[in-house]
């Protein structure tokens, strides 16, 4: 455990020195922010400005469904570049032969930053959210998007070689807040081509009030994250 903690503080002055990481574990607070105080602002100005009865006051649950994704994502996607700057370097392979092992520097490196999103979540979605969620709600929610942020850089890490590349996959896995707003505007039964994505069955668990869809998101989750598993494993031996 000592190794660990070593290893992970280790992640973090890493992430110190480099602004753009750094920055993007901040950017929560600033999306959060965003959410919160300035769009029901713009709402209420353009409903203001127009004949409009209502605007953007019955898609909150998107902005809120967001920001539980997107804590998990940036956070995942820093330390996910993390790992290629040391897959880059040579370090990785390093550190696999040290007490640290393998198991240990995927902890230190994907497991801890992924359960810190998931905390930052749990604290500040209260704060930040638009729309009314219980605790349990919250709990729920927040453990399924973490997962998706696992899912995410676990994706960057397996099919990604360098930094450019993962930058490259991140965009891709953006796509991710794209699914969870297609129950908000797609009725039909053509909305299920997107089933096989997490992302899409949190939209309907909001969109649905059922809570059901958020455990068939989370099942979802663990096999992705058990096929990318292996697969990394497998790149990394």
């Amino acid at each position: 455990m000592n190794s660990i903690s070593v290893s992970f503080s280790k992640m973090l002055f890493f992430i110190k020195k480099d602004k753009m990481l750094l920055v993007s574990c901040l950017a929560p607070l600033l999306a959060g922010s965003f959410f919160k105080f300035v769009i029901p602002i713009i709402d209420l100005k353009v409903i203001e400005l127009s004949s409009l009865s209502v605007f953007l006051a019955p898609f909150y649950g998107i902005f809120d469904l967001f920001f539980i994704l997107l804590t998990p994502i940036l956070f995942c996607f820093v330390s996910a570049m993390v790992v290629l700057e040391e897959t880059d370097e040579n370090i990785s392979k390093y550190l696999f032969i040290t007490p640290l092992t393998k198991k240990g520097y995927l902890i230190s490196r994907i497991g801890i930053p992924t359960i810190i999103a998931l905390v930052v979540n749990v604290v500040l979605l209260p704060f930040f959210r638009l729309t009314d969620f219980s605790f349990s709600q919250i709990i729920v929610f927040s453990i399924v998007g973490a997962l998706q942020g696992l899912i995410s850089s676990l994706l960057i890490v397996t099919l990604s070689t360098n930094k450019l590349e993962g930058m490259a996959i991140t965009k891709l896995t953006s796509i991710a807040l794209v699914f969870i707003m297609v129950p908000f505007f797609i009725e039909s039964k053509i909305e299920y081509i997107l089933s096989p994505f997490p992302s899409f069955w949190m939209g309907k668990a909001f969109c649905e009030k059922n809570l059901m869809y958020i455990f068939i998101a989370l099942g979802l989750s663990l096999v992705w994250i058990f096929i990318l598993m292996k697969r990394y494993l497998k790149k990394i031996i």
